[in-house]
């Protein structure tokens, strides 16, 4: 080899690693403005946890929880909202969540065994609609808990028996596997656990009309029964728009548990619908901020006082980049 290509070589070895180092600069300066946009929550996702064992003051105990994609997260509250709505008891939710876990991972498949799709991996050819019903989740849900409840006694069922009555799967087993993860899932969505979800703030407007329909969809008309107009709001992004939806005052547990299944589908669909906040019996979540955790904001001041996202028990405030 001749001194001048040896030369060459060592002149292209410095170039390579200064590509290399290039590269490495760039993926770290977007792990940093990952990092940074959401308070060091990192990229988009959602934790549901809920706190087991613990005694009447929450002493002890343990946590269990369950990590989700943004995708993942919002096919689960919608799954759940639509139990609730329908006024089922959180055995019929917990079904639900395990056979989509097991069925699809909560993805809304378009592929599956011959003609399955969807959450449920229902197949048009059987009768359970159009390839397009199947594949939206409002309408899978709700035919999957319409086929549930005429199971006898499938409150009362091991959750592999009730679902197998529904699905009728060539692997009826598998469906166990998910039960306690779908507890998890079922207690964030309208019990006592929670719902976090993490990740940057929407860049790009919502529009609060979708919303609204969404709404309609899952909880029915009566959801926005007594809501005033929606409201603007000056905020970091150019503003935002509120969509108000009144509770029952002193409502039920029933109530409670629908409030908190309104709030907590918004937030785990906030990023597809452009949703900034959400607020929801003294507690605030805002997307980019806090790790994406629900803060209290009982001390931030009263309704139109120093917080003016904050609500009462009686309403979930839900707030769209405008």
């Amino acid at each position: 080899m001749s001194q001048s290509d040896h030369s060459r070589q060592r002149r292209r070895r410095p170039r390579r690693k200064a590509a290399g180092l290039l590269v490495l600069l760039a993926l770290a300066g977007y792990l940093a403005v990952q990092y940074e946009s959401n308070e060091g929550g990192g990229g988009p996702h959602c934790t549901a946890s809920v706190l087991t064992g613990a005694d009447e003051a929450g002493r002890g105990g343990t946590r269990e929880s369950f990590d989700m994609s943004l995708e993942q997260a919002a096919n689960a509250a919608t799954i759940a909202a639509v139990g609730v709505s329908k006024g089922l008891p959180d055995r019929a939710v917990t079904i639900a969540l395990a056979t989509a876990m097991q069925e699809s991972a909560l993805r809304n498949l378009n592929h599956g065994d011959r003609d399955s799709l969807g959450l449920f991996q229902q197949r048009p050819s059987m009768g359970w609609g159009s390839p397009d019903e199947i594949r939206d989740p409002v309408y899978s849900s709700g035919i999957f808990y319409d086929h549930l409840v005429e199971v006898p006694g499938y409150s009362r069922l091991p959750l592999t028996v009730a679902a197998q009555k529904v699905q009728r799967s060539g692997f009826p087993q598998a469906y166990a596997k998910h039960e306690p993860d779908a507890m998890v899932l079922t207690a964030a969505f309208g019990g006592r656990g929670s719902l976090t979800c993490g990740g940057p703030a929407p860049t790009a407007p919502g529009d609060p009309e979708k919303v609204r329909t969404q709404l309609v969809r899952i909880f029915g008309k009566k959801v926005l029964a007594g809501a005033p107009a929606a409201a603007g709001h000056s905020g970091k992004a150019g503003g935002e728009a509120e969509i108000n939806l009144p509770l029952k005052p002193d409502g039920d547990e029933a109530e409670s548990r629908r409030g908190k299944a309104l709030a907590h589908w918004a937030v785990a669909n906030s990023r597809s619908l452009g949703i900034t906040r959400v607020s929801y019996a003294k507690q605030g979540w805002v997307a980019g901020e806090s790790r994406g955790a629900w803060q209290d904001t009982s001390g931030a001041g009263k309704r139109g006082g120093a917080d003016p996202h904050g609500a009462t028990d009686n309403e979930v405030r839900i707030f769209v980049a405008q």
